[in-house]
């Protein structure tokens, strides 16, 4: 059935898709050591007609004793999913390898292709945190240190109070603000029914905080928050003098040569090549329309998820923030060391982790945002890295994202059990 799509309509809520996984070695499907990330070169995949689906045909083929549960649960996707393309890229002990199946633009019939840059939402709060321990680590700050000594006033009224907030507790989501993108206006205008004529507005981080000092506190402790990443992106301003953007950049992507990755400010539009980026706004209607949500100002997420990259970049940065080549030992043990969420989940200082069904642990972080799933997980001693994007974002079904990750760390097809998705989305 061929969709509906009203091109570029976008919104500023981005769902952000919380959870991610930290592999601490413990199943006999992990490879204790790897080769340097430079050493491998990608493996081809050919392609094999898949089953169609509403957007076409997927294609796709593992390596032989490779990844086939993986390439499975991508195909799932798109076949049972009905999400228009996926794809996927691995790095592991026995080489690179990478995934694709279905569509980046269902008009055309152009193919999904793994080096495509993809807005990755929340994965930014990886960035964020290791700017924010590396400036610890530096001395010019600690996570011990409250809001208000940095940011003075501006966490004040309706209850809260900076002065009774670390930095390590934003980090946590351990804080007690609530999530200013689950404010109902907010939502309509950025990810709802008001995208369209709200795509390109532009947001300060201060009325951001603002929209969350209104609402009532969460209920929960931790409690996944957009606010607090936006609260430690003005944090990392106020301690350098620079912009979180600058200083990631200058820190992390320029060394590791990141060259795909980019905080695009308010600046809209995606570098080439990316895919079609298709929204349901939302719309629990099955028959919803489909917009192109290509094009959106992410100031709206700001800190917390305004970043863009590709499946190779993310996979380099994990490999390279687990190694120990971003952080001394003490700020990446802080890192790692998270807070119980449920369900085998725990919040760590912007590295989130989550317990898989067959006992392995990742390290990690998801991602959504209008039109994009994503996330990018590995095992803690960055041997095994996995990151994947989905060019659209309803699910049906939390398992057909889950799935992936089950698939590549456990081996499991999907449709055989483990975590159908025991994370949230946090708008």
């Amino acid at each position: 059935m061929k969709q509906r799509v009203r091109r570029p309509v976008r919104t500023l809520r981005t769902v952000l898709l919380t959870l991610t996984t930290t592999a601490a070695v413990g199943a006999g499907t992990l490879t204790a050591s790897a080769a340097p990330y430079g050493a491998t070169a990608d493996t081809a995949y050919g392609t094999s007609t898949h089953g169609k689906s509403a957007y076409g045909t997927g294609a796709g083929q593992a390596r032989r004793g490779g990844h086939e549960a993986t390439l499975a649960a991508l195909r799932q996707v798109v076949g049972s999913g009905e999400l228009p393309g996926v794809i996927a890229k691995v790095h592991d002990a026995r080489g690179a390898w990478s995934g694709a199946v279905g569509l980046s633009d269902t008009a055309t019939g152009r193919p999904r292709l793994t080096g495509e840059h993809f807005r990755a939402a929340s994965n930014t709060k990886m960035f964020i945190g290791t700017v924010m321990l590396q400036l610890e680590a530096e001395g010019r700050l600690s996570t011990e240190d409250t809001v208000e000594k940095w940011l003075p006033g501006l966490v004040r009224g309706n209850g809260y109070d900076g002065h009774k907030i670390t930095l390590r507790q934003l980090l946590s989501h351990t804080s007690g603000l609530p999530d200013y993108t689950g404010d109902e206006a907010f939502h309509v205008k950025t990810s709802g029914s008001g995208f369209p004529e709200h795509r390109y507005d532009t947001y300060r981080p201060q009325d951001l905080v603002a929209v969350a000092l209104k609402m009532a506190p969460p209920k929960a402790n931790p409690a996944y928050s957009n606010t607090n990443y936006v609260l430690a992106g003005l944090v990392i301003e106020k301690a350098t003098g620079h912009t979180y953007a600058q200083e990631a950049t200058r820190r992390i992507i320029e060394p590791l040569k990141l060259t795909g990755t980019s905080f695009p400010g308010t600046d809209p539009r995606m570098p080439a090549p990316h895919p079609v980026a298709y929204s349901r706004l939302h719309s629990k209607d099955p028959d919803a329309p489909v917009h192109d949500a290509t094009e959106q100002n992410m100031t709206w997420l700001g800190a917390a998820g305004e970043i863009i990259s590709t499946a190779d970049d993310l996979n380099r940065f994990q490999h390279a923030l687990m190694r120990g080549r971003l952080l001394p030992p003490a700020q990446l043990d802080k890192m790692l060391d998270g807070a119980p969420a449920g369900g085998g989940g725990a919040y760590g200082l912007g590295v989130d982790s989550l317990k898989l069904s067959c006992g392995v642990t990742v390290y990690g972080h998801t991602g959504r945002t209008n039109g994009s799933l994503s996330a990018t997980t590995g095992t803690k001693d960055g041997s095994h890295r996995l990151t994947f994007q989905i060019n659209g974002d309803w699910l049906t079904n939390s398992s057909v994202y889950y799935d992936i990750i089950e698939a590549e760390f456990c081996g499991k097809a999907p449709g055989t059990g483990g975590n159908a998705g025991t994370g949230k989305f946090a708008d």
